[in-house]
């Protein structure tokens, strides 16, 4: 990296900071357990929740729920991929765009909530996220569309450790269903680092592979390369798709980077056969209910002191308003532990076994890890429609 662009990006601290970065990074280095128990500088905090993550699934509606109009189970595996790679410069690249850089998320309570919905051409798409382990963190979500008969669910856990840079493994997965087939897709989750650390403008670079592997015998892996085989350009990646224990006989290919557009080629004609350009395909934006409305479990409502502390700039007011939610926590775990029971999560229930999983996990080599997420996480359809407040739904999609 060139000393003009250090430069560039160390701009991101402000000069009152600069001692405080110095000796975050320094913490970071000598840390030993789970990096996002740390206190970060002021500057690099975020107004939001991990809880808000999931949304980053399904920004491109239309491009989540195109493969239920698909009959050919080929064509619709490449839609699914195609879907898949849309989702990761919203997932991993827009809030470091939108903030100057990637900004350390809070930390989830059990028990909290993110609602909302999207409305565009595809129809209502729904979203409940849920963050239903605290020891360890764990967010379970469920993202669907009634009209097309599409559901998205899944769960995940971040384990982070330092080793010249934070590395961040990613355990969890998510499963697709497409009603009208029947079908199922198991997606695998990528490996990320944070870049940039020291120049104080840090983002997110995907490493090692991922997989989606459907029901209907296709896979599809992904190979991430913050370097780039042959452009050396940052967010770089390489995906295949082939029948189910056929690698080294690709049916489709796409490579280049998954923060640009890219194209998906037929892999022996090397005709381009479906293409995406993020800067023409535009978002659709989230809807969640006033804040008035919100139920005081609801991520936006809970943490809205908080995130107007960090706004501020008032780290002492955001300690204060910090310690309020985690002590209460604390109290609410004391209270359980005393009367011997759990804390009820409200869209999701923890399962012994998860036989879909399983048998599209072995064809990828993927295990439950459940030890590491507290249990396997399934989105609850009869406790959502029971749930109290009312789940806000005007087309009562939950019994879709």
């Amino acid at each position: 990296m060139s000393s003009s662009k250090n430069e560039k990006e160390g701009s991101a601290v402000p000069p009152q900071a600069k001692g405080s970065w110095s000796s975050f990074l320094k913490s970071i280095a000598s840390f030993n357990g789970d990096l996002s128990t740390m206190t970060a500088p002021p500057f690099i905090l975020s107004t939001k929740s991990l809880v808000e993550f999931s949304s980053y699934w399904a920004e491109h509606p239309s491009v989540l729920v195109a493969p239920a109009a698909e009959k050919d189970p080929q064509k619709r595996a490449v839609l699914v991929l195609k879907w898949f790679l849309s989702t990761l410069k919203q997932q991993y690249a827009s809030r470091s765009e939108k903030l100057g850089s990637e900004k350390k998320p809070l930390n989830p309570f059990l028990g909290e909530l993110f609602l909302g919905k999207w409305e565009d051409q595809a129809g209502t798409t729904q979203l409940v996220s849920e963050q239903v382990s605290h020891h360890p963190p764990v967010t379970a979500y469920c993202i669907w569309n009634t009209k097309a008969g599409v559901r998205l669910q899944g769960y995940n856990a971040q384990k982070a450790s330092f080793s010249r840079t934070i590395n961040i493994k990613q355990v969890g997965h998510a499963t697709l269903h497409i009603d009208e087939y029947d079908e199922d897709y198991l997606i695998t989750l990528p490996a990320l680092f944070i870049e940039s650390l020291i120049s104080g403008s840090p983002y997110v670079e995907l490493y090692k592979s991922s997989y989606i592997q459907s029901s209907s015998g296709y896979t599809a892996k992904i190979d991430y390369d913050g370097k780039g085989w042959m452009s050396g350009k940052k967010n770089s990646f390489k995906a295949t798709i082939y029948p189910t224990g056929k690698e080294k006989e690709p049916i489709y290919t796409s490579e280049g980077q998954w923060t640009d557009a890219f194209t998906i080629k037929d892999a022996k004609t090397k005709q381009v056969v479906d293409t995406f350009d993020p800067k023409a395909t535009k978002t659709t934006p989230l809807t969640v209910a006033p804040l008035e409305e919100q139920d005081e479990l609801e991520s936006r409502r809970a943490w809205k002191n908080v995130a107007d502390a960090i706004v501020k700039g008032n780290m002492d007011k955001t300690s204060a308003e910090k310690s309020l939610i985690e002590n209460r926590q604390r109290e609410l775990r004391k209270k359980e532990k005393e009367e011997k029971r759990e804390w009820e999560r409200r869209f999701f229930t923890r399962v012994d076994k998860n036989p879909l999983f399983e048998k599209l996990a072995a064809r990828v080599g993927e295990a439950t890890n459940e030890s590491q997420t507290n249990g396997v996480w399934v989105f609850d359809a009869e406790k959502a429609s029971n749930s109290q407040p009312p789940f806000r739904d005007e087309q009562g999609v939950l019994n879709g």
